[in-house]
């Protein structure tokens, strides 16, 4: 009767095994992809649905010329360029070790570059740093993009760009919404003066959470602008990034690097 009873036990564990066996080598067919892993997690598919309901109703709002829509977001660029294709394991989401400084020396150059920025408030101040952040905004039914290149992005800013676009569009008597992430920047504290002097004028429309990448379509637009200003480079300093940066940004408004699909 024991003797059984562990053939009983034994027997559902080696069809686990066996089964675990067959998954692994289904997976092993298809283990390499040809992008560079992002990371990214996906959204509630509920509130995905529920998100793009109500941008929906915005954009019909925007096409009857009631209102202005913005699509917001921010990027980060680098001041060397790092490889964007390749072959990479999907299980194991590791990075390679491209970055021409140590974590230690990206961090001392970044806080050079926060208290040269703090202190002067100037560009030609600025001799160090490896980041460089770019908030950018494009406005529904157009490839107008409203930027603000800045050495680091926080609420304040946010605060200014917000003043920035206003000083645009507020001789049209037209209310702005800013569509935006739920990153801790949108929701910080010090926009609360900001959000009331503008009352009845601004507004900032949260999408659900991790859906930036499926309904933001300035994301796409990001992916563009870094293929263009990196295309293999590496830059000396942060200053050279800026000008870079800044003449791909100028030169869009003419002639736009990305076609937006509405």
């Amino acid at each position: 009767m024991e003797l059984s009873r562990t053939r009983q036990r034994v027997k559902p564990a080696k069809w686990g095994a066996t089964r675990s066996r067959k998954w692994a080598r289904g997976v092993k067919k298809n283990a390499l992809s040809y992008c560079r892993p992002t990371g990214k997690l996906e959204p509630n598919p509920a509130d995905l649905a529920y998100g793009r309901l109500e941008l929906e109703a915005l954009e019909y709002w925007a096409r009857q010329e009631e209102i202005i829509l913005l699509y917001q977001d921010e990027t980060v660029l680098w001041r060397f360029a790092l490889p964007r294709r390749g072959w990479w394991r999907r299980r194991q989401r590791y990075r390679l070790p491209t970055h021409p400084l140590s974590q230690g020396q990206i961090n001392a150059q970044e806080r050079l570059k926060r208290q040269a920025w703090q202190h002067y408030r100037s560009w030609s101040r600025i001799s160090s740093g490896v980041l460089l952040d770019v908030i950018g905004a494009v406005q529904y039914g157009t490839s107008r993009v409203f930027y603000k290149i800045v050495p680091h992005f926080n609420a304040n800013e946010f605060r200014q760009y917000i003043h920035q676009v206003m000083h645009i569009f507020g001789a049209t008597k037209k209310k702005v919404v800013m569509v935006v992430d739920r990153s801790g920047i949108h929701r910080a504290r010090k926009l609360a003066s900001t959000l009331e002097h503008y009352k009845g004028k601004f507004e900032l429309h949260f999408l659900p959470a991790h859906s930036g990448h499926h309904l933001n379509p300035i994301e796409g637009f990001w992916r563009r602008m870094k293929e263009v200003i990196g295309a293999g480079r590496c830059f000396e300093d942060l200053q050279q990034l800026y000008r870079r940066t800044r003449q791909v940004l100028m030169a869009h408004q003419e002639r736009p690097i990305y076609e937006f699909s509405w």
